[in-house]
This record gives structure tokens, C-alpha cells and sequence, in this order.
């Protein structure tokens, strides 16, 4: 534990606090939530996505005021609009948001909204369950007071663990708040953080072993090091999927996922099935209203630049066995020029 802790903070650039939960990043989310507004609370949710919008979801379930800031799908939040709000709602306890919105493949500027948040009582709670690892993220330069990870994404373990980096500022407001919760309560974890450290509920022991060993991979390599490769491989994946005369669907897109439009005539579902049934190439989907109409290709953790070329190659064929006319080879030739001079990838000290 007190060596994953440490990992943890090398991690998420921070030295604040960082507690372990057995659960889904979801269950994370609604940790930092419940700990940090009361029941008729005011919050501020940035809904820019899937993810974004569950804040609000979970926030309306515990009988917290939503204000839900609706953002176009694949745009970034625009930080003059978080301050406009501010400015609003004055009595809101906490703004949350999301560093990589993993639904639509678009990075908001974390850093800039939390310039802004800081200079008020509100707390800024950013959900990076997968983000954090995959792309840049200081959460204290960045003035992050809670920062919620899920371990299945770049720190490439099962699903099973979320992690919550908690500042001096938010503990201060967790201690004013009557918690509604029992295994999420937070301060039971900072007691027991401080006692072993350990977990006040049986800890998931395997999967935090596991992730020991991750990290110290990571630890090698560096993490500035692996945002810097997985940057690499998003420019090349991008470069493919231009090539090929498709569309990237965020702006700005972030560099741990790129994510596409479907293109006309082309049948997304259809196309998906495809490369799995004919190449075992699994890509995800659009969700709610994008259902159909994007797939998303990441690019971080175990992923490397041979996962990328594959998948390029295979939809090249895919493509052109469904009726849109591409040049074969032109997806792979246009990425491989970005990856001539990559650094090697994570995976290869894995293996």
C-alpha cells in the first residue's frame, strides 16, 4: 500500500492525499461527490459528454442542486464560461468536470478552469478515471482538489480500483459536510490512511499488488516520457485516419484517444462488427446520441505503435470492403512517418 501510495502521487503530480477504493471509477465519482456537497447543495457540472453528464446523475440521486453547464458533444468547455458561472452561482460548494471526456475523445483545459475555481470557495473535482496516466495531468500546478482515477485505463489493470488525490482545501470542506454515505465516507480512509496505511473496508489486495508492479514499470519509464509517447502515437493514428479522407470528431482532440466520425454511406454498427469478426480489432462505439455515428481508438497504457498500425491496416480493408474508396496502404504509410523516430513503447518493458 504505502508503496502504491507513493507511485500514485509520481503519478498524478501531487502530494496531497490519494486513497484507494475497491470499486469502479464510477464509485469514485460518486465518493468525491458525496463527501464534498450536502443534501440541497449547489454544485456546477460541466456536461460535455457521457462521463461529464454522470456527475450531474449522481449528484440528483443524493438531492444536490445541479447546475448542468450542456456543452456541444466533441467541443471543449470554455473557461470563461466556468468563470461567468462562478460569478452566477456564487453559493455553488464545488465545479465538476472531466480532464479527458473518454465519450466523445475531447481534453478540456483543466489547468485554465482551475486557475479560475481557485480563486473562489468552490472546490474543482475532475474526473481523469481516463485521463491520468494517458495524458498530461498535474493535479496540484492545476489547483485540482479532488482527482478521481479508475485503474482499468493507463493504469492498465482490470477494472476494480478507483482512486481519489484529495487536497488541503477539500478536506477542510469534507469536514464542514455531513457525509451521506458509510463505505464511501472519506474521512473513515483518511483515519486509516494515517494509521497504516491501510483501508478502513477489505482492500481489493490483489489487484493493488498488480499495480504495484505497474507502476514501477511506468516509474522506469517516466511519466513524462509516456505522456510524450502516447502524444506520438496520436499524432501518427490521426495523420492514418486523414489519410483515409475520414473526420477526427473532438476539438481539441485529446492524445490518449483519437476518436472519428463515421463516414457517409457507412454503416458505424456494421462497420465495428467487422474488424472484430474479421481481424479481432475491437474499437468502442458512439454512446447515447453519437451511437452510430464516431468510433474511438485509444492510445496510451499497453497499447503501442504496432496495436496502431494493425488497427489502421484493418480499417483500410474494412473500408473498402464496404463500399468507401481508399487507397490501401495510404492509413499505415501516413502514421508510420510519425513513428519513424518514437521513443519504444511501455509495453516492450511490460513484455
Amino acid at each position: 500500500m504505502a508503496t502504491v501510495l507513493r507511485g500514485l502521487q509520481d503519478i498524478f503530480f501531487t502530494q496531497n492525499d490519494v486513497l484507494i477504493l475497491a470499486c469502479s471509477g464510477t464509485g469514485g465519482m460518486e465518493a468525491a461527490l458525496v463527501n464534498t456537497v450536502p443534501r440541497g447543495g449547489k454544485a456546477i457540472v460541466l456536461s460535455a459528454g457521457v462521463f461529464a453528464q454522470r456527475w450531474a446523475h449522481i449528484g440528483r440521486a443524493f438531492g444536490i442542486e445541479i447546475v448542468e453547464h450542456q456543452v456541444a458533444w466533441g467541443r471543449a468547455v470554455d473557461p470563461a464560461d466556468v468563470a461567468r458561472l462562478l460569478v452566477q452561482h456564487p453559493d455553488a460548494v464545488a465545479v465538476f468536470g472531466t480532464l479527458m471526456e473518454s465519450s466523445t475523445g475531447v481534453v478540456h483545459d483543466v489547468a485554465a478552469i482551475g486557475e479560475i475555481v481557485g480563486k473562489t470557495k468552490a472546490l474543482w473535482v475532475v474526473d481523469a478515471i481516463s485521463g491520468a496516466g494517458a495524458i498530461e495531468c498535474r493535479t496540484d500546478d492545476w489547483g485540482i482538489d479532488v482527482l478521481v482515477v479508475g485503474s482499468q485505463k493507463a493504469l492498465m489493470l482490470p477494472p476494480g480500483l478507483a482512486f481519489l488525490a484529495i487536497s488541503k482545501k477539500a478536506w477542510q470542506q469534507m469536514d464542514r459536510v455531513e457525509c451521506q454515505a458509510f463505505y464511501f465516507n472519506l474521512k473513515l480512509h483518511r483515519a486509516k490512511l494515517r494509521e497504516g496505511p491501510t483501508t478502513p473496508w477489505t482492500p481489493a489486495h490483489t489487484l493493488i499488488a498488480a499495480l504495484a508492479e505497474n507502476l514501477k514499470i511506468m516509474q522506469s519509464e517516466g511519466i513524462d516520457q509516456l505522456v510524450a509517447y502516447n502524444r506520438q502515437l496520436a499524432i501518427a493514428t490521426r495523420a492514418g485516419i486523414e489519410a483515409l479522407g475520414l473526420t477526427i470528431f473532438a476539438n481539441p482532440p485529446a492524445d490518449g484517444m483519437t476518436t472519428v466520425s463515421v463516414p457517409d454511406g457507412v454503416d458505424g454498427g456494421v462497420l465495428l462488427k467487422r474488424l472484430e469478426s474479421r481481424f479481432g480489432v475491437k474499437l468502442a462505439g458512439g454512446q447515447m446520441q453519437l451511437k452510430g455515428k464516431i468510433f474511438r481508438i485509444a492510445h496510451f497504457g499497453m497499447i503501442d505503435a504496432l496495436d496502431i498500425l494493425g488497427t489502421l491496416s484493418a480499417l483500410e480493408i474494412v473500408l473498402l470492403e464496404l463500399g468507401w474508396s481508399i487507397t490501401l496502404g495510404s492509413a499505415v504509410a501516413a502514421a508510420s512517418q510519425h513513428l519513424v523516430l518514437a521513443e519504444p513503447a511501455l509495453v516492450h518493458h511490460a513484455n
